[in-house]
């Protein structure tokens, strides 16, 4: 196929790069969630989107002969993560592609070129924008749709990756569970030994301070994410940002902080899988997508563990059960038994035999890659 590449530049251009799915998806991967339109055209916006201030981005569009949109990338550099980890690697992300080679092997190039001329050494991905965002090809578990915050594509998309020369450098997991109904007896009984031992308290989040609560857990967050494979610390704006945009969904009924003699210890976040109304939306709230969005959401099911962190002095004491047993137990009572813990790195065999002992099961696996420029 002949195909130009067209860098984006306008809002025509973006609106352009945010239909592209729409091309890709429809009647052919019924699992596929539409993303928000609007959200998505917030995501791209500097002025909206923190991550911008330390980053540079530049969008990519592939045209066929005809004009028509047929595959898209983003370019990132990343100035937090270069700075975090004193190399030089760029990233590509939001990549949609027909199923084709050479569409894809002219996007991937002019991302490559991007980060080339910016001083990058490795392109990375995909990475939808950063560590903090979604992240990764998913490789298998496709009879599926992504729970919230977590990507979707096609099977061919790894066959467009590897074509192209990137190779696999880590692993993403994600663990399903249908809940009993209660949580496993030695796990309670466990919790509450420790709760004795170790005098930490667990208590739901406080929606009526809920900009203090914030301040507070980030300290925590970027803490206890410190170690983990691509961390990068959020900026103030950035955790701020996020935290707007999560408490339009977040319910307090799943959402934990620990403390120990009045020192926050940890913190766990479980989101309702809202994927699961967005699901029927196809990507617009109005006119009539809000009131569906307020029907199907009512029939939520799951919810999405998204991060479960312990600050390092206090990891010995057992929070991380407590958190789960609160979690289940909440879960259920609100008519959602189904969980999905991601993401895991499959590198982290401590993390997966604990989930496999709380009776999760690999469902899903995603996968990071890199290419020498």
């Amino acid at each position: 196929m002949s195909v130009r590449i067209i860098e984006v530049g306008d809002k025509r251009g973006k609106n352009r790069f945010i239909d592209v799915p729409w091309r890709i998806y429809p009647g052919r991967y019924p699992h596929w969630v539409p993303p928000l339109r609007m959200e998505r055209r917030d995501f791209l916006d500097p002025r909206k989107n923190p991550f911008f201030e330390h980053a540079t981005v530049k969008l990519f569009l592939a045209v066929d002969e005809r004009g028509v949109c047929c595959g898209r990338i983003a370019g990132i550099i990343n100035r937090n993560h270069n700075t975090t980890y004193g190399d030089k690697t760029g990233f590509f992300g939001l990549f949609e592609c027909i199923e084709d080679d050479a569409v894809a092997g002219a996007l991937f190039g002019a991302a490559a070129g991007f980060l080339k001329a910016g001083g990058m050494e490795v392109m990375r991905g995909p990475m939808n924008m950063c560590v903090n965002d979604d992240m990764g090809l998913l490789v298998d578990g496709f009879d599926h749709p992504p729970m919230i915050m977590m990507p979707y594509n096609p099977p061919y998309y790894e066959k467009l990756v590897t074509g192209f020369g990137f190779q696999p450098i880590v692993n993403l997991l994600a663990h399903i569970q249908v809940s009993p109904g209660q949580a496993p007896e030695r796990f309670e009984r466990g919790v509450a030994i420790a709760q004795r031992k170790y005098g930490f308290t667990v208590r739901k989040v406080n929606m009526r301070d809920y900009d203090g609560e914030v301040r507070r857990i980030q300290d925590v967050y970027n803490s206890a994410w410190a170690e983990n494979w691509g961390a990068v610390a959020m900026t103030d704006k950035e955790f701020k940002h996020l935290a707007k945009d999560l408490k339009m969904i977040l319910d307090p009924d799943l959402c934990f902080i620990a403390e120990v003699n009045g020192e926050l210890a940890g913190f766990s976040l479980s989101l309702p899988d809202i994927n699961q109304a967005l699901i029927h939306l196809n990507g617009r709230l109005f006119p009539f997508g809000l009131f569906k969005l307020l029907w199907y959401k009512r029939r939520i099911n799951a919810v999405r563990v998204i991060t479960t962190g312990v600050i390092k002095k206090f990891r010995h004491m057992g929070i991380d059960a407590a958190f789960y047993c609160e979690n289940y137990k909440n879960a259920y009572a609100k008519g959602m038994p189904r969980g999905e813990a991601s993401w895991i790195l499959e590198s982290n065999t401590a993390m997966n035999h604990a989930l496999e002992k709380m009776g999760f099961q690999v469902y899903k696996r995603y996968r990071l890659y890199d290419l020498a420029l």
